[in-house]
């Protein structure tokens, strides 16, 4: 049985972790981080930690690219080497990256040891550290290996957002605005207009965004059903990050940029299904073309990144599974399509 972390946030957070740390009695305390974490975020975290336990810091470097099983081994000798045993706690300081690794590293260390996440960008505050899927990638394809293993709670802090660019907070802002997309259009309505958004209610529309997330993933932590609805927009936006990433010649985006191109591609799809209207798709294309910056797609970026799709983990039977959207604000999860509607997608987003 998987049972969802309590999440904090920012009122009481920290007393929250501290309890928690003082209850538990750990033999050591590690913190992952990588070198701008660490550089931004630690110096605010470790004054607020009472603890008696030791508390060791591991580095990685950062990036998508360093997301591999090297990487971990890296981390799991040093744990060894550290004096980690099963009594000891991993704190995850960082991006969806950090989470996304150090949920991993934690939950197979001696058959798992405890971990808690504290997500310092926006893209892992809602979604990255918020379902207990952990996991890394392998030969280039996103998130190959892993498990769904919960942390013992996450801390999420809005002013670690501070060190954050304009354009890491937008790539975190497209998953804000899948949930709203697929579960709740007056969420949706709040973020699609970012020109006139309202910064001064960014905390508390977050807090809403995970709560979307997190009510979808306690009604189907394993993934067998509902949370599919999650993917939208990911099925084709994993292939695009996976293929951008791994092309020298291209420049790299980040997720929620890659993720912004896939809703739009999907909801294509979804009207083509007739399951969106093409005034909605036209709502939803415009929004996001207004926020993100667009891809440009040759006809051979089409078909490489059609060859990756045989690869994605959602894939059943050997058939490439879909979320689409059933109108703004619902999902129709274990859709299907053919590789003539994916290309027609690519030819109306270009």
């Amino acid at each position: 049985m998987v049972t969802n972390p309590i999440i904090h946030f920012n009122k009481g957070n920290y007393e929250a972790l501290n309890r928690f740390l003082a209850t538990s009695n750990f033999s050591k305390i590690f913190i992952i981080v990588d070198e701008n974490t660490n550089e931004f975020c630690l110096p605010k975290l470790l004054p607020l930690l009472e603890t008696e336990s030791e508390i060791e810091i591991i580095e990685l470097e950062a990036g998508e690219e360093n997301k591999t099983i090297e990487t971990c081994i890296g981390v799991w000798e040093a744990l060894i080497e550290l004096g980690a045993d099963r009594k000891s706690i991993i704190l995850n300081l960082g991006g969806g990256v950090v989470t996304d690794m150090g949920g991993f590293i934690a939950a197979t260390f001696k058959r798992g040891i405890p971990f808690i996440n504290i997500p310092t960008t926006l893209l892992a505050m809602v979604d990255a550290s918020v379902g207990g899927k952990n996991g890394i990638d392998l030969g280039g394809l996103k998130n190959q290996i892993g498990t769904i293993t919960n942390p013992e709670m996450i801390v999420i802090d809005v002013e670690y957002l501070e060190t954050l660019s304009q354009r890491e907070l937008k790539s975190g802002l497209a998953e804000m605005l899948k949930h709203g997309l697929i579960a709740d259009k007056k969420h949706w309505n709040l973020l699609k207009d970012f020109a006139q958004f309202d910064f001064s209610t960014f905390e508390k529309i977050i807090e809403e965004s995970v709560n979307i997330k997190n009510n979808i993933v306690s009604q189907d932590p394993t993934e067998n059903g509902i949370r599919k609805a999650l993917n939208f927009g990911h099925t084709l936006g994993h292939a695009i990050e996976t293929y951008l990433l791994e092309n020298p010649t291209k420049e790299k985006i980040l997720h929620g940029e890659a993720i912004a191109c896939g809703m739009i591609l999907e909801s294509f799809i979804s009207v083509e299904k007739g399951l969106l209207s093409p005034t909605e798709y036209s709502e939803i294309k415009n929004a996001l073309n207004s926020i993100f910056e667009r891809i440009l797609f040759t006809e051979n970026d089409i078909n490489s990144v059609l060859k990756l799709l045989i690869h994605d983990k959602k894939n059943e039977y050997g058939q490439i599974q879909f979320a689409l959207l059933n109108g703004i604000g619902g999902c129709n999860i274990n859709q299907t399509t053919d590789n003539e509607t994916i290309i027609n997608a690519f030819k109306d987003y270009n």
